[in-house]
């Protein structure tokens, strides 16, 4: 498993609510989550096999966020 992180413009748990579609669909996650109390609104995703980072912030973008992989 691998654990990728993303400063994110995610703010809210309504912006929450819009992209968990995007990445409860995408293949690999296994997990995800925001920290919307951290300054930078970190987004980290647990993921299996073959998942990139920019799948993620494609997803994302798709949607109206920004992510920035740390």
């Amino acid at each position: 498993m691998e654990t990728l992180k993303f400063k994110t413009n995610i703010k809210c748990g309504g912006c929450i609510a819009t992209v968990t579609p995007a990445l409860d669909n995408l293949e690999g996650i296994e997990k995800w989550e925001v920290d919307a109390t951290n300054p930078d609104k970190i987004l980290t995703v647990q993921s299996g096999n073959g998942l990139t980072a920019g799948e993620v912030i494609t997803a994302l973008k798709a949607k109206g966020y920004h992510a920035e992989k740390i």
